[in-house]
């Protein structure tokens, strides 16, 4: 029940109409029995927004795009590993500072570590946005061996320069044995389902794939990695893993991850 004591938090980013997130964060809300609500707020002026959530003590909030990168100059202060990324998905308001932190890493590397394990193993990774560079940064602690590949050679580069790995074109990167592939771009989401941004017979029988997209949960890509006799992760094991280490960071308490994912599939049939 909502009342005075009713702790708020929300998503900002623009378009966030379509956002999962408060599905993730209201459902676990309820389980742990707190007194909170999550809200979606699409933004257009960042300055204001983040005005607001000062002002109304706001008390945790979630950044998606296109602000991930541009509310670094707003915060007072970046845990750690949000600063060697330097992207922020989250905000915690703590005695009037806001602190920007990233939980994307986090979401795909226990994704990941739920189907091999991670250390040494070489990876491919699509992309080299804001997803991909937190992906890398979880793919660097843990002592991967990485190549990059995306449709900007010039952001590949420059992802690879920050990160120590490598970047090279498609044509070069098609010949690589890797043990995991991970779509960290939006190719394939709906409503281009019928793309994949890997070719079918590059996909090697008993590696792993992943896809960040969620909305289909079964992408183009993932369907044929399954076809080849890959193991597949989709991308609400992400979006749930990485919802659940906020949920930590504002609160002190785990939800259930478990109770999160079912939310999550009977939210998207």
């Amino acid at each position: 029940m909502i009342n005075a004591q009713t702790q708020l938090y929300g998503i900002i980013g623009n378009p966030v109409r379509h956002s999962l997130s408060p599905i993730i964060h209201n459902g676990a809300f309820r389980r742990m029995g707190l007194n909170a609500a999550y809200l979606a707020f699409e933004v257009e002026n960042l300055a204001a927004a983040i005005s607001g959530i000062r002002g109304l003590g706001i008390r945790g909030v979630s950044v998606t795009i296109p602000f991930k990168t541009a509310i670094i100059p707003f915060l007072d202060q970046l845990e750690e590993v949000a600063g060697k990324i330097q992207a922020v998905n989250t905000i915690c308001h703590e005695g009037g500072k806001l602190i920007g932190h990233n939980t994307d890493w986090r979401g795909a590397v226990e994704a990941l570590e739920e189907k091999i394990e991670l250390r040494e193993k070489k990876v491919l990774l699509l992309g080299a946005g804001g997803a991909a560079r937190a992906i890398a940064f979880g793919l660097q602690e843990r002592g991967c061996q990485v190549f990059i590949a995306n449709r900007s050679l010039e952001k590949g580069r420059k992802l690879a320069a920050t990160m120590g790995f490598a970047c090279l074109p498609l044509a070069a990167i098609k010949g690589l044995d890797v043990q995991v592939i991970i779509n960290a771009t939006s190719v394939g989401m709906h409503p281009q389902d019928s793309e994949s941004p890997w070719p079918k017979e590059l996909l090697k029988e008993g590696i792993v794939v992943m896809d960040i997209v969620y909305q289909p949960v079964r992408t183009k890509f993932l369907h044929e990695a399954e076809e080849r006799g890959c193991r597949t992760i989709d991308g609400l094991e992400m979006l749930a893993r990485q919802g659940a280490a906020q949920i930590e960071i504002w609160t002190g308490k785990k939800p259930d991850i478990r109770s999160i994912k079912g939310d999550l599939q009977r939210a998207l049939e």
